[in-house]
């Protein structure tokens, strides 16, 4: 995400779109975009309680394993039982006209499977990140989009969150001055049992899973993409919850500035996510920074020698799901108007790209 100052005033209006824009501006018939949600898990959860909450976005489709489950939640959103699929049927989708759009919110290894049936059924996609497990997953995805006439969004929903975009802003304004480093870290305490922990479903450990926020957040707050990596890896806990990926991931970034930034990320402790960039006339960060809501952002700089630092100290009063209703609508606004989302299917493959090479330079293979 190479951003100049005048794509960054680009960004910041159509992410913010959805919360700052007159009721009708995606379409004069205020036609709403009907996203069909694959797979019922935790995230999707997220979502669907997002899309209640959204301006230009209803649900109009389930593909779920679990019928039962499914038909609950159709029930709850006002959709017909016949736009209920399994994964084996959900490909006659393509005679659905009122299903627009899918939710991709399936476990990571799944996610090229899926985008690119949907792509063939004529559904515009949002993926969530990470976008896949392999590179080769993540070109083919955009490939059989693009071969589809079909929109690609990421799901990163922090590319529309108020306070992440007002700490680029900043930055870009050149309030804390010239960048030197960067340092975040997010992870948590990982349950046994959870597929993210297993190298077939997750693709890999805590780095696919939390790390993906603290390299995408370097990318967008120095506005460049990296020029080399270092990466180590190591797993403590030999309790059985880490025999297919590691548990922790520690690397470093350069950027072509000269900028550095190092992170973390951890499936054996409380971790919050955070992030903090320091620059010659002071330093911003947010803690947490990460989060679906509480999300609060701290800065000290200097105007001048001898002037008073200003301070700032906010907290975005907004809740969760309202990251995830403002990431909706804009996919919604983007399909309604034609146009190419903020955080589309490259945005995604680089990722993969630059998580690659921090797993290689840890020493671990990850296809």
């Amino acid at each position: 995400m190479n951003l100049s100052r005048r794509e960054f005033s680009r960004l910041g209006a159509m992410g913010l779109a959805a919360r700052i824009l007159p009721e009708g501006f995606a379409q004069a018939s205020n036609r709403k975009i009907g996203y069909c949600v694959i797979g019922i898990g935790r995230i999707a959860d997220h979502f669907l309680r997002g899309v209640q909450q959204s301006s230009y976005s209803k649900i109009t489709g389930f593909v779920s394993g679990h019928r039962d489950k499914a038909e609950r939640f159709a029930a709850q959103y006002g959709v017909p039982k016949d736009s209920i699929y399994s994964y084996e049927d959900m490909d006659r989708m393509i005679d659905n006209k009122q299903i627009d759009a899918v939710y991709v919110a399936l476990p990571n290894n799944m996610h090229a499977e899926y985008t690119i049936r949907s792509a063939k059924a004529g559904k515009h996609v949002l993926c969530e990140k990470p976008m896949s497990t392999t590179v080769a997953d993540a070109e083919a995805m955009i490939a059989a989009c693009k071969a589809a006439n079909v929109k690609l969004m990421i799901a990163y929903r922090l590319h529309y969150e108020p306070l992440n975009l007002k700490a680029i802003q900043m930055i870009r304004n050149g309030d804390i001055g010239e960048v030197q480093t960067i340092n975040g870290a997010f992870g948590f305490n990982i349950a046994r049992g959870e597929w993210r922990a297993t190298k077939k479903y997750g693709g890999g450990g805590s780095l696919f899973d939390v790390g993906i926020y603290v390299v995408n957040a370097s990318r967008y707050l120095t506005g460049e993409e990296p020029a080399s990596f270092t990466g180590v890896a190591s797993t403590l806990d030999h309790d059985g919850r880490f025999n297919e990926v590691e548990e922790n991931v520690s690397w470093t970034i350069k950027f072509p500035s000269g900028i550095l930034a190092t992170g973390s990320s951890t499936y054996g402790a409380a971790m919050p996510g955070y992030f903090k960039v320091f620059g010659t006339k002071g330093w911003l960060g947010m803690d947490p920074a990460y989060n679906y809501d509480g999300l609060r952002l701290r800065a000290v700089y200097s105007n001048g020698k001898g002037s008073t630092p200003v301070v700032i100290d906010e907290v975005n009063p907004e809740r969760d799901p309202k990251q995830f209703a403002r990431e909706a609508d804009h996919m919604s606004e983007c399909i309604l108007n034609n146009r190419t989302p903020t955080s589309p299917g490259e945005e995604g493959l680089r990722d993969m790209r630059y998580i690659q090479a921090i797993y290689r330079a840890a020493g671990i293979n990850v296809g």
